[in-house]
């Protein structure tokens, strides 16, 4: 499993994530995910369509692409355990889910916490 709190360029994306600046995100993690293989390479496609989710939605103004995006994301993500790369998975598609539906909503990326990991 990757450690991505210690990855640089899952730093980098987590970073825009969290600041909003989701086609950053997007961008920042695609070239891990070309070099990824298996689940690792499922978890970054998932978390790529979960950010292009929320870019269509919000920068866009296309409800209806950041909800294809996301089901899309959550295809990839079936394959992925409930707590990879530090993160609590379901929490993450959870908190997308609710930013998609909800533009207040600033998400926040779901680590896991040293007793739950």
């Amino acid at each position: 499993m990757t450690d991505i709190a210690r990855d640089p360029t899952w730093s980098t994306t987590i970073g825009h994530f969290e600041a909003g600046r989701f086609w950053d995100a997007h961008e920042s993690l695609e070239p891990w995910w070309l070099a990824a293989e298996g689940t690792p390479r499922a978890w970054a496609a998932g978390v790529i369509l979960l950010c292009a989710a929320l870019h269509k939605a919000r920068s866009m103004g296309s409800a209806r692409g950041g909800r294809r995006n996301y089901a899309k994301a959550l295809r990839h993500l079936a394959v992925v355990p409930d707590h990879f790369g530090g993160t609590d998975v379901r929490a993450l598609e959870a908190t997308v889910h609710a930013a998609l539906t909800d533009a207040a909503i600033a998400p926040r990326w779901p680590w896991l916490t040293q007793a739950a990991a």
